[in-house]
This record gives C-alpha cells, sequence and structure tokens, in this order.
C-alpha cells in the first residue's frame, strides 16, 4: 500500500540588496504596525485608543508651544541618535551615549562657571561647546582604546561607564559642596546657573540655537559618511574586519577614531542641554535617558542620520504626550511601549529587509507491503 506523507520546510532566503523604495517603506510600515499594536493594547485595557492618539497629537504638534517642546527634546535626540550611527556604521557598539552627555555636560558648565561674566558671548559659547564635545570624547576614548588594542567589549565598557559618569554627576551636587554646587541654596542641593553670556540665545519663543547645530551636524555627518575616505573605511570594517585588514587599513586606528568621534558628538549634546535648557548642572534634569533614547532614535532610522531628523521629533513628540495622556486617564507609561513595540517591529523589519522566508511541501512517497 502507499502512503503519501507530507513534511513542511521553512527556508530563509537572503532577498538581495533591497531597493530605495523598499529602504524607506520599511521602517515606516513598521511604526505603523507599531501604531495598531498599541492600539490593541489599548483596548484590551479598556482605553479608546483613538482618544489616546489625538491627546499624543494635540500635546505634542497641536500648537506653537507643541511643537516647541518637542523640538526641543528633540535636539538632544538628535545628537545621541547620530552619535550612535556613526558607530554602529562600523559595528561598533558604542552604549555609552548617556555617559558621555554627562561627562559633556560637566565639562560645559564647569567651562562657563570658570569664565565668568569677564568674556563675551562670542568667546563662552564656543567655548562651551568646544568643552562638551572634549569631555564626551575623552570618557569614550576609556572604553576606545581597550577596545581596539586589548580586543574588551565596548559594549560592558561603555555600559558600565555611563552608571560611574551618572555617580560622578551626582557625587558633584549631591554629594559634595563642589565647584558645580550652587553653596547658597543648603536645603536643595542643585547646579550654579551659568552666566547669561554662556546660555544659547532662543531662535523661537524658548527653543535655542541648539536644534540648528543638531541639524547640521546630522547633515555633515551623513555627508562625510557617504564622501568622505573615513565614511568608507568604517562601511569597509564593517562589513568585513579582514578584508579591511588585507586592503591594508589600520582597524585598531580607526576604531578609537569613530569612539572618539560618537563620544565628541554626544558630550556635545550635553553641552547644549546645559547651556540651552538646564543652564545649570542639574543631575535630574540630564539623567532622563536622552543617551538610550538616542539609540532607539539610531535603530528605527537604520542608522541614517539624515532620517534621524523626522525620527527624533516623533520620538520626542511621544515622550513629551506621557502628560497629557494623564490627563485623559491614561497611563503614560503607554510612551514607553509604543517606543518598545517600534524597536522591536524595526528590528523584525530589519530582518525582512534582507530576507524572505519560503515554504515548502515536498511530497515523499514510500512503498509497504500489505
Amino acid at each position: 500500500m502507499a502512503v503519501a506523507t507530507a513534511r513542511r520546510f521553512v527556508a530563509v532566503e537572503p532577498r538581495g540588496v533591497p531597493t530605495l523604495w523598499v529602504r524607506v517603506a520599511s521602517p515606516v510600515v513598521a511604526i505603523i504596525g507599531a501604531g495598531l499594536a498599541g492600539a490593541v493594547l489599548l483596548l484590551a485595557t479598556g482605553h479608546d485608543p483613538l482618544t489616546a492618539y489625538r491627546g499624543i497629537v494635540r500635546a505634542s504638534f497641536g500648537n506653537k508651544f507643541g511643537w516647541m517642546s518637542t523640538l526641543i527634546s528633540a535636539t538632544p535626540l538628535i545628537l545621541t541618535a547620530v552619535s550612535a550611527a556613526v558607530a554602529f556604521r562600523m559595528r561598533v557598539w558604542n552604549i555609552g551615549q548617556e555617559g558621555q552627555l554627562y561627562l559633556g555636560a560637566i565639562a560645559a558648565s564647569g567651562i562657563a562657571l570658570a569664565l565668568g561674566d569677564h568674556v563675551s558671548a562670542a568667546v563662552a559659547l564656543p567655548l562651551l561647546l568646544l568643552a562638551g564635545i572634549v569631555g564626551g570624547a575623552v570618557w569614550a576614548a576609556l572604553a576606545a582604546f581597550p577596545r581596539a588594542y586589548l580586543r574588551t567589549d565596548e559594549v560592558i565598557s561603555t555600559l558600565m561607564l555611563n552608571f560611574i559618569a551618572l555617580y560622578l554627576m551626582n557625587y558633584l551636587i549631591f554629594g559634595s559642596v563642589s565647584f558645580w554646587r550652587d553653596k547658597q541654596n543648603i536645603g536643595f542641593p542643585s547646579g550654579r546657573l551659568i552666566p547669561d553670556n554662556a546660555q544659547l540665545p532662543n531662535i523661537w519663543l524658548r527653543l535655542h540655537v541648539g536644534i540648528v547645530i543638531a541639524i547640521v551636524v546630522a547633515a555633515a555627518l551623513w555627508w562625510w559618511l557617504r564622501s568622505s575616505r573615513w565614511g568608507f573605511d568604517l562601511r569597509v570594517i564593517g562589513d568585513s574586519v579582514s578584508a579591511a585588514r588585507y586592503s591594508g587599513m589600520n582597524v585598531a586606528r580607526r576604531t578609537v577614531s569613530v569612539l572618539l568621534v560618537s563620544g565628541a558628538i554626544a558630550g556635545l549634546a550635553g553641552a547644549i542641554q546645559v547651556s540651552g535648557v538646564t543652564q545649570a548642572l542639574q543631575p535630574r534634569s540630564l539623567a532622563v535617558n536622552i543617551g538610550y533614547t538616542g539609540i532607539v532614535v539610531a535603530a528605527v532610522a537604520r542608522l541614517n542620520c539624515l532620517a534621524i531628523l523626522p525620527v527624533a521629533v516623533l520620538i520626542a513628540g511621544l515622550s513629551n504626550a506621557g502628560s497629557s495622556l494623564q490627563i485623559l486617564g491614561i497611563p503614560s507609561d503607554i510612551v514607553l511601549l509604543l517606543q518598545g513595540v517600534v524597536l522591536l517591529l524595526v528590528a523584525a523589519s530589519e530582518f525582512f529587509l534582507y530576507n524572505r522566508i519560503r515554504v515548502e511541501w515536498p511530497w515523499r512517497s514510500s512503498s509497504q507491503q500489505a
């Protein structure tokens, strides 16, 4: 008697080089899917998704004050996302944007306080921004040289350095009577206000010129990564370290340079936050996961420095809508949930962008004697 049996085979095949349209559509579809998933979760918890999403749009983009707050929040996200994108392009996993931002803020506020009001803004502001850049780069160097020459794991080292930087910043304000602490305010520890000449000027309401700096940095890095020898080396090393070494590239030197550049951009974000938002070294206002959220922005933008701009605005708008959702009786944690779902779906879309799943049903016949 002939017996037919079926076995199901699932094969993963490379899709080839995706087209520009597919690359653009992939994160858009992922974001739409995250919105649908968020709607299902809102319905499951007894909330109206249309009311929630209307509240998010109204709070973040519904008027000039919403746009102002969203763009202010997007400014450091753009820089920390560009910082992550630069390193990730070479498959150097710098997770230290948070700590590098703190050191940039510490260095920038320290320079501003040391200069005082004895110099003009034309001198104080460039020095403040430069101090933030140097502070972030120096902090990144603590992980860069061991990664390049001792083959240490940069994920662990940069992540641990985040906590050290956080405790250092907290110590300067809460645990000591340091140069950064306002000694006149004994009851509630806070940072000393930097002079007016070290504060970034506003260009629209309370929106400071830092947004312009962030856009210029993102555009410049996009061009540099595409057009320079340095950017070409990063892509080659990211694709194949062996091929890069065979062609004569100094992988260790490029590893150090990419981490220093990445740290410098994150440090610039800290300097801009101090100069444009907090006007002092304020740990409670700076330790709000800007660096970690920037990594999410970079991942959603697929490491494209220009795509980071709209994604950062979107994520900043979601984050700013938390308090408005609470007024509507909706937990503000739904914002974090949406950000997490967006990241998961973008990661999934990255897989399907370069691969496709093929299902086969081969039939096998066998003869058996009755």
